[in-house]
């Protein structure tokens, strides 16, 4: 079975979050940093990003960044 491209960048992120790679209050990738990283396009970064932020595991901070729930 496949993995698509944006739940890659999901599974890669939730992973960090489980392992304590990333922490709450931390701040994940850039959009361009994650577009690098995995060398997909903006599209598929956003879906990824509004997925977390829907199943609440980030926060999006206009104009300043998406960050790790606290409360997840």
């Amino acid at each position: 079975m496949t993995t698509s491209k944006t739940q890659k960048i999901i599974d890669d992120i939730n992973r960090k979050i489980a392992a304590g790679e990333l922490n709450p209050g931390d701040q994940i990738p850039s959009a361009a940093e994650l577009r690098a990283e995995y060398g997909v396009s903006i599209t598929v970064v956003r879906g990824a990003i509004n997925w977390l932020k829907a199943t609440g595991a980030v926060k999006g901070v206009p104009g300043v960044g998406v960050f790790v729930a606290e409360d997840k």
